[in-house]
């Protein structure tokens, strides 16, 4: 930030906007236009002295913006640009299409793959007796490089048989579609917070503990449930954006607002 920060730097006034708001607003810009993604802004040393600001300013404006998402901190080092998040909107598409929705290429690890008898969550929303076995597939999903979210799901063997013999890093609902003939054009989804416990933060390159977005999803093809499955998303790089109808009816609202089953 140094050449961007000569540049730019230039003693705060008091006036109508506060000098946090004002220096706020000057990082910001360098984060959003000028800076890349991991970038240092400077020490709160160095941001005093090249606006003429008080420490408490400083802090404030940095507070807002690692609040916001736009920055974040690593203790003992300093703080840094934060990645862009992916913005979603909660609606019925895969992850390989929401991501090159949003321009970034998409790839998957296949984890694991087994035949096995389904939790009795999952036998519960897939409809399935006690002798049926289901798929347990756990993916990493990857957007621009960087892994984005960790998934569980269940799958009926009885309506997917030898899903194992196909290319599991490709679109699900695709496959589905094409050698099933399931089309997938119904879910109930809800989601809400976990910390990243061990094995997710080393799957995911995070911290131990990490923000992390949960979704809990069952998918139907028709009437037929076809999908029961767990996602963890990154906090640092994903968000989810809802649009609010007052018309909407109250159970909808309180699902899709987040509460956990």
């Amino acid at each position: 930030m140094a050449t961007t920060a000569r540049r730019r730097a230039r003693p705060l006034v008091d006036g109508p906007v506060p000098k946090h708001v004002q220096l706020r607003e000057i990082l910001e810009t360098a984060a959003r236009d000028e800076l890349g993604a991991d970038a240092p802004i400077g020490s709160e040393r160095a941001l005093m002295s090249r606006y003429a600001v008080s420490r408490a300013t400083v802090r404030e404006a940095i507070g807002q913006l690692v609040r916001d998402g736009v920055l974040y901190r690593v203790h003992g080092k300093g703080t840094f640009v934060a990645a862009a998040r992916v913005d979603s909107q909660l609606h019925l598409a895969s992850f390989t299409e929401e991501m090159r929705r949003r321009g970034l290429e998409p790839t998957t690890r296949v984890v694991d793959v087994a035949l096995t008898s389904p939790s009795k969550r999952a036998a519960a929303e897939l409809g399935l007796g006690r002798d049926d076995r289901v798929w347990r597939l756990e993916r990493l999903r990857i957007a621009a490089g960087e892994p984005m979210a960790l998934e569980l799901g269940w799958f009926p063997e009885r309506l997917l048989p030898g899903l194992d013999d196909h290319d599991l890093s490709a679109s699900i609902y695709t496959l589905f579609a094409q050698s099933y003939d399931l089309v997938v054009d119904s879910a109930q989804q809800s989601v809400w917070a976990e910390s990243a416990d061990g094995r997710q933060a080393e799957l995911l390159g995070v911290a131990g503990g990490a923000p992390l977005l949960a979704f809990r999803r069952t998918s139907s093809a028709g009437y037929v449930a076809v999908e029961h499955n767990l996602s963890w998303y990154r906090g640092d790089r994903y968000q989810v954006h809802m649009s609010l109808d007052r018309g909407q009816r109250l159970d909808q609202s309180l699902t899709q607002g987040g509460r956990r089953p």
